[in-house]
């Protein structure tokens, strides 16, 4: 069987932000908070946001005195990310880019964060590439924060289809998980002013000892996995959020 698809114009484009503009500024404050918490960020440090999406992380911890860089492989969030950053009145370098080949120098920051699942979208050679090359853009001492999906919940509560409405508009999501590869795959369906849009994606699903071992693998020292509120993981935790030291 080949590699699955991964539409990804289709998926990290103009219907991606219609439906989840639902997540607000509250959320996007509380996001930051526990990234600045578990990172004990102080204003000042540079930061790479890696597949920064359209800028919610990156814009914000720059309002934090932070000096940011945000990478995507999409031209239309970074667009929207730029016109964020000049109404909220902040300066972040926005960059186009592959997460496998950075086009950034080695040790430039001192922190990397990958937020809202933005991890294991490729193969996993690929997958493990990404985390090489966030440790050679990280200072010595310098800590990567990858939030993913708590793969063991997940499971156990699998809801094989979800569906995100706006007004007469629909984000439909059926979702099958391939133990095989780890992976969860996506076929979304997208109703929206009449029109119909499908689209295939994937997500690489980690346990987290299986997740600290690749990123030792990657030549990091050493890696602690959290759940949402900051304490170790559990199998109740919704999201696993994993700290890796250089």
């Amino acid at each position: 069987m080949g590699e699955p698809q991964f539409d990804f114009e289709a998926v990290f484009g103009d219907d991606y932000l219609y439906f989840y503009d639902r997540i607000g500024p509250e959320q996007s404050e509380a996001d930051v908070e526990l990234v600045w918490g578990l990172l004990g960020i102080e204003a000042g440090l540079e930061v790479l946001d890696l597949a920064c999406g359209h800028g919610r992380i990156s814009n914000r911890l720059a309002q934090r005195g932070c000096g940011v860089t945000g990478l995507d492989a999409s031209p239309f969030f970074l667009g929207r990310a730029r016109r964020d950053a000049d109404e909220l009145g902040v300066e972040v370098t926005y960059v186009e880019g592959d997460m496998r080949s950075l086009p950034l120098a080695d040790e430039s920051f001192d922190l990397v964060v990958n937020w809202f699942t933005a991890f294991g979208y490729f193969s996993d050679p690929d997958n493990r590439q990404v985390l090489r090359e966030a440790r050679r853009v990280l200072r010595p001492g310098g800590r990567l924060l990858i939030e993913n999906n708590n793969r063991d919940r997940i499971l156990c509560n699998l809801q094989p289809e979800g569906v995100i409405e706006r007004g007469d508009d629909y984000m439909i999501d059926r979702r099958t998980f391939d133990p095989a590869s780890s992976r969860m795959l996506d076929e979304r369906v997208v109703i929206r002013d009449g029109t119909v849009r499908r689209s295939r994606f994937f997500v690489r699903m980690f346990t987290p000892a299986e997740f600290r071992d690749w990123l030792l693998d990657a030549g990091f020292a050493a890696a602690m996995v959290y759940g949402e509120d900051e304490a170790p993981i559990t199998l109740e935790s919704r999201r696993m959020l994993t700290v890796a030291r250089r």
